[in-house]
């Protein structure tokens, strides 16, 4: 039984080889091997790899901006009335994620039009302090109003959960551009889009951390502005989204040719 099933086995081979064409056997063979390979790889070209390194710095643009700005102590600005102390020096603070400052101005420095102390570029002493939401886990207190660490913690978890699918997204297509295969376009097109939402909402979430600050106490009254490091933040998150679009369009082609190809096999 097992030779009459080697000897029909042996026979369909042969009758597949001698069908293969002119070229003789090693030749279809060859040519199977070729046609397997071809559907499996698709090596990227010249223009589509120059295409993927410049929506690659778009978005390594978007994250410079995004360390910058979470790096930063300039998210907001608090400042009392120019004339609260009746003294020549007033107060201002500033803070960000991770640590806020006090500083104190002269009062001949600030602009005469301006009602409020501040700006915090003035010169003058400042007295920074990291905040304790993560290690104690105390609030701070700032002009006698307390912090919502709550809030605080969120907005510090958004904006390093962003970070850490930033750092996805690049090697997605650090790999993409080494092995020259398109394969990791479309997780690096989504770890770049959730990114920059993240940033976005980690600002959302801020401004309201600073606004529970603000109703924590009435008995200063404070004028707050957001600084350059929450724009900055904010045209970080947008490039982000912009980045990962680029990505999501670039990955496209790719998918329209790996469908047809199948059905080019099939055609010849």
């Amino acid at each position: 039984m097992w030779s009459n099933f080697f000897v029909q086995q042996d026979e369909e081979g042969r009758i597949g080889v001698a069908g293969s064409g002119p070229g003789g056997g090693l030749g279809g063979f060859s040519g199977m091997k070729g046609g397997r390979g071809q559907r499996r790889t698709h090596k990227m070209s010249d223009s589509q790899e120059g295409k993927i390194k410049l929506a690659f710095f778009v978005s390594i643009v978007g994250v410079t901006l995004t360390v910058l700005g979470v790096g930063t102590e300039f998210w907001v600005e608090l400042a009392q009335p120019k004339n609260f102390s009746s003294n020549q020096t007033c107060q201002t603070a500033h803070y960000g994620l991770w640590k806020g400052c006090i500083r104190t101005l002269w009062v001949a420095d600030i602009d005469p039009e301006r009602t409020s102390c501040g700006p915090a570029e003035l010169p003058g002493e400042s007295n920074c302090t990291y905040f304790k939401f993560f290690t104690s886990g105390e609030n701070a207190v700032i002009f006698r109003k307390t912090t919502n660490k709550n809030l605080n913690l969120a907005a510090a978890i958004l904006a390093l959960m962003s970070l850490t699918m930033m750092v996805m997204g690049s090697i997605c297509i650090t790999m993409s551009l080494s092995k020259g295969v398109p394969f990791f376009l479309k997780p690096a097109s989504f770890c770049f889009i959730l990114s920059g939402i993240l940033v976005l909402l980690s600002i959302l979430v801020f401004h309201q951390s600073v606004l529970a600050l603000l109703s924590s106490d009435h008995s200063i009254p404070l004028h707050h502005e957001l600084s350059w490091s929450v724009a900055c933040v904010g045209s970080a998150g947008a490039i982000l989204i912009i980045g990962g679009i680029l990505f999501l369009i670039l990955s496209l082609p790719f998918s329209i040719w790996q469908r047809c190809l199948p059905h080019r096999d099939s055609a010849t």
